[in-house]
């Protein structure tokens, strides 16, 4: 049972692994922001090689991202004892928080009210850059924006307009969802369709290793663009399906106990 648990263990990891985009520091931040989240949570050097390691990284690998999160200010480590632990810091956390309800919303919030704004070169330039910083805002030219909601109230210098319908052309689709964005959605969500049925006994570690691969993919799709209607997509855009596929399998794979990473199934 346990031979046949690795083998298809090993199978999904090599089909949901993608190689040629593999930065050990942003998939230790996708673990960590998948699992570790709350302050008093830690995760010892050892479970962490044990659970990222079956994705072909090296513990020297580990080590260096591990540098460069501390000095970026998002993890921090401590020892207990000869063994090491890490854990988000405070800043880490906040911005882990701050993207948690768009990676885990199995139902987009889509608005039904949209604003544009227009600014006048170069008085009110700086004005619609202000405003855009300040939520999610959707270049359409050098000089105009389309966001979600009522307009905001420092807009003095900007041209409104209030819009609950509207027609998207083909360019702006484009723009949105551009064609490597849909290449990356479309590999993920045809590997996650490859996915047969997680079988029972899988460790812990296990759990944790398909987890953070499944979320850190999922993760450089669903944050590289809005929530937005249909209407904004293109054609070829497989974001539905990969979503639905996504959550059907986190399912399957509930988060694991970080005290328990290192215990193995049972025979």
């Amino acid at each position: 049972m346990t031979q046949k648990i690795d083998s298809w263990f090993d199978a999904t990891v090599a089909r949901l692994n993608d190689p040629q985009n593999q930065r050990v520091w942003s998939i230790i931040v996708s673990l960590f922001g998948d699992m570790a989240q709350n302050p008093k949570d830690r995760i010892s050097g050892n479970a962490l090689t044990r659970v990222i390691g079956p994705m072909g990284i090296k513990p020297e690998a580990i080590r260096v991202a591990l540098h460069r999160l501390r000095k970026d200010g998002w993890i921090d480590s401590a020892r207990i004892g000869r063994t090491s632990v890490h854990f988000l810091t405070p800043s880490g956390r906040a911005q882990s928080a701050a993207v948690t309800p768009r990676i885990y919303r199995q139902t987009p919030e889509i608005s039904t009210t949209w604003h544009v704004l227009i600014a006048e070169e170069p008085t009110g330039q700086s004005t619609l850059e202000e405003v855009m910083l300040t939520r999610n805002y959707i270049p359409i030219g050098r000089h105009s924006a389309l966001g979600t909601g009522p307009v905001p109230s420092n807009c003095d210098d900007l041209l409104t307009f209030v819009v609950d319908d509207m027609s998207v052309p083909n360019w702006l689709c484009n723009r949105i969802f551009p064609p490597e964005l849909v290449q990356t959605c479309t590999a993920f969500e045809q590997a996650l369709r490859g996915v047969t049925p997680v079988p029972p006994g899988l460790s812990n570690a296990q759990i944790a290793t398909l987890r953070t691969l499944i979320v850190h993919r999922w993760r450089r799709v669903v944050l590289r663009h809005p929530d937005l209607p249909e209407t904004f997509q293109p054609d070829n855009w497989p974001g539905a399906s990969c979503r639905s596929r996504v959550f059907a399998l986190l399912d399957q794979l509930p988060r694991p106990n970080l005290n328990a990473l290192g215990e193995t199934p049972e025979n």
